[in-house]
């Protein structure tokens, strides 16, 4: 299946064109993502959009994490866990990334390496990221938006972000933070695109699992008592 956990979420009727489109376009799962100061208004508009959408395409909410204070994104990942099938902090800043893949309320890393020279990744935060379960996400957006220069840059980040993916298997999540109906494209563009700038068919394929597994674990998560041991009601 096709998931996309980081379409750019805004008002009702915007949503519903974007969804619309991100159907026809092959996509069978998208997240429209809100960030802290947006969250909560943003839930008002579930059940509306829910009957538009019913039928057509799955969706549900990201709360993206804005902020360079460790404690904010902290008490936000806190306060959101149990509303929120996803939870992403915006990287870049170094002490950032440390701390979100030291996290494991939080379920994405997104873009480790924006308005930066480098990846924003190093062995010791693949590391951590293993350890927590924090995916890192990539986003089509950097590319389709840049050019020369700032695109090859973006494309080289990823390519080291690849490197590490291979050599520690972190969990790794593809979106669009598509904006608008011009942001999106179809899922086997999509595809080609991250295949051009260095993942094979089954890294893909394994993306598109992960987030998947994201949603699935979240839905899942109150009856969790350890990593990977799950409470089970007998209803007999």
């Amino acid at each position: 299946m096709f998931f996309d956990l980081n379409i750019k979420g805004s008002g009702l009727e915007n949503n519903m064109e974007l969804a619309i489109q991100a159907s026809s376009y092959g996509w069978e799962h998208i997240n429209f993502s809100y960030n802290q100061n947006e969250f909560k208004e943003a839930l008002k508009l579930r059940d509306e959009l829910k009957d538009g959408l019913e039928g057509i395409i799955d969706f549900d909410y990201t709360l993206e994490i804005k902020s360079t204070n460790i404690n904010e994104i902290r008490n936000h990942a806190n306060n959101f866990r149990n509303r929120a099938s996803c939870i992403s902090v915006v990287g870049g800043d170094l002490k950032v990334n440390r701390a979100v893949l030291e996290n494991m309320k939080i379920d994405v890393l997104s873009r480790p390496y924006l308005n930066r020279y480098d990846s924003g990744l190093n062995h010791v935060l693949a590391k951590e990221a293993v350890r927590n379960n924090v995916a890192v996400e990539l986003c089509f957006k950097d590319v389709l938006r840049t050019y020369l220069s700032p695109r090859a840059k973006v494309i080289s980040n990823f390519r080291d972000i690849y490197a590490l993916h291979r050599k520690f298997d972190f969990p790794l999540v593809l979106s669009s933070r598509a904006e608008s109906v011009f942001d999106i494209r179809t899922t086997h563009d999509f595809v080609e695109v991250f295949k051009q700038t260095g993942l094979d068919d089954d890294e893909i394929t394994k993306s598109f699992e992960t987030s998947e597994n994201i949603l699935e674990f979240n839905r899942n998560r109150e009856d969790l008592i350890l990593k990977g041991v799950r409470r089970v009601t007998d209803e007999a």
